[in-house]
């Protein structure tokens, strides 16, 4: 089993971690200047001189620090909390450096932890974190301009900063949309590779099961009408049962041990060792004994096939065969196998009374059918019109293995 590989080290940062620099940055600056150079008149003109020289002040500034620290600390768990703290701490640093406006570089880690919430976070939470960003913001301006209460003749800096952050919410839900988007591929994709597993398992179960029973069927009866007068014969169908029922009891145990012993993420595994058309020849003198004289064409020069096409084609005619033996009522059939240089061809002609036509509500068509559909193939099954049925397929071969 792989390990989970880990994440990059900028990923592996806490989200709160981000907004705690951002702070950190926003209040070192205003008291770096204020420190080195306290004889200048303002680092900018919302952060006059003398603003930290009262202890209150410096005291408030520690609380303001304090909150959003506890905001950061509890952001992923908590967002709302997170915000709510993050206002308080940036109204009391506002407090202590004695600002009538808000400067944009103050409301910064707000912004920042609204981006985020918006990014992690249900619409709904993002929503609610946003109407406390814009609230605070709201709160601080309205005095100012209703009542004049600290207004300059300056342009108010509030809307400037609540574009912003509604330029964060944005970039924020975005980013959540895009992660819930492949989210929901992630998990469509999944229903989609255990909805094909579990197809792939009927096709095999379908295909080995439905051929012996088949086989085991017209051996029985071929037993029981003999069994008086040819004894030896009665003994070989018996023998025939036999031999078929182990096969197919060892192919199932074969596939229930896969699907008993498969991991997570195994579903392109394959089930086990699997027949191809190696095995056709088998095929084909078991499907005689059980009564019904299969002749085996190969054209063209065999060569080694991709274990997927293999397999198919061994399995496509196994099916048809198996259709033969139990609807078609004749004594004879020929399998054509046609190796050639870009694909491979087979055919399975009977001259029964036409079985199996293609509005047939059983699986054996469907199957055949998914499977040449899964190699990009053609398929076809119809009546013949001077009687009987034809299966044939095409299988594209890749152009590295030809």
């Amino acid at each position: 089993m792989s390990a989970t590989p880990r994440l990059p080290l900028l990923k592996r940062i806490p989200l709160g971690a981000w907004t705690a620099v951002t702070w950190c940055a926003v209040t070192a600056y205003p008291l770096v200047e204020y420190v080195m150079m306290p004889a200048r008149q303002a680092v900018s003109y919302s952060y006059p001189r003398g603003g930290m020289d009262g202890h209150g002040a410096q005291l408030l500034l520690l609380l303001a620090t304090a909150l959003a620290f506890a905001g950061c600390a509890v952001l992923n768990r908590g967002p709302l909390t997170a915000m709510a703290l993050l206002v308080a701490g940036t109204g009391a640093s506002m407090a202590a450096w004695h600002q009538t406006e808000t400067v944009p570089t103050v409301y910064l880690p707000v912004t920042v932890a609204l981006g985020f919430i918006a990014a992690r976070n249900s619409r709904r939470t993002s929503l609610i974190a946003g109407a406390l960003a814009f609230g605070a913001l709201f709160a601080l301006w309205a005095p100012r301009e209703l009542i004049g209460f600290g207004r300059d003749d300056g342009t108010a800096s509030e809307p400037f900063i609540a574009l912003i952050a509604v330029v964060a919410w944005l970039i924020g839900n975005s980013v959540h949309q895009a992660r819930v988007y492949a989210e929901n591929l992630s998990s469509r994709a999944a229903t989609q590779a255990v909805t094909a597993e579990r197809l792939r398992i009927a096709r095999e179960l379908h295909d080995m099961v439905a051929h012996s029973i088949g086989v085991i069927a017209l051996q029985a009866g071929a037993a029981r009408r003999v069994i008086d007068t040819q004894p030896a014969g009665a003994r070989e169908a018996l023998t025939a049962i036999e031999t078929t029922g182990r096969e197919t009891l060892s192919g199932l145990r074969r596939v229930l041990g896969a699907l008993r012993d498969a991991e997570p993420g195994a579903a392109d595994a394959p089930l086990g060792p699997e027949p191809g058309l190696a095995a056709v020849d088998r095929l084909a003198e078991t499907t005689t004994a059980a009564g019904v004289r299969v002749d085996v064409r190969w054209l063209g020069e065999p060569r080694p096939l991709p274990p997927e096409i293999d397999m198919s084609a061994y399995r496509i005619i196994q099916e048809a065969l198996t259709n033969v033996v139990r609807h078609a009522s004749t004594a004879s059939c020929r399998v054509s196998v046609d190796c050639r240089d870009e694909e491979l061809t087979i055919e399975v002609i009977d001259g029964g009374r036409g079985h199996g036509s293609t509005t047939d509500s059983g699986y054996g068509l469907v199957g055949m059918r998914e499977r040449v559909g899964l190699l990009h193939g053609e398929f076809s099954a119809a009546p013949r019109p001077e009687g009987g049925f034809r299966v044939a397929a095409r299988l594209p071969v890749p152009a590295g293995v030809r």
